[in-house]
């Protein structure tokens, strides 16, 4: 009985690095999964964004659909129908419409 508990004390207990993998594994795994994908969707976004000209057709966080009548660094006029202007936040605008989309302002 003596000889099974002094081989149990004897054995040593796992480094501290390995107790933190497991943390360390699901970092990693909501990085590459959640996050990093996200970050991408984002800087593709902003970069649609900055790349809005006049005479792109555009939906609006809201879901509003319009054409850009003037951009410039902040704000993006948009004519949701024939005489019908509204001033948005560049921010705000949701996606572009590739041209042969339906028209907003028939």
């Amino acid at each position: 009985m003596l000889e099974i508990l002094a081989v149990a004390a004897s054995a040593e207990a796992p480094p501290a690095w390995i107790q933190w993998l497991p943390i360390i594994g699901m970092i990693a795994i909501f990085w590459f999964l959640i996050i990093r994908p996200q970050m991408k969707r984002q800087k593709e976004h902003q970069q649609k964004v900055e790349a809005m000209k006049k005479g792109d057709q555009v939906v609006t966080a809201g879901g509003l659909v319009g054409k850009v009548i003037k951009v410039d660094d902040t704000y993006a006029e948009l004519e949701l129908a024939q005489g019908v202007r509204v001033k948005a936040v560049k921010s705000t605008i949701g996606d572009i419409i590739p041209p042969g989309g339906s028209a907003a302002n028939d």
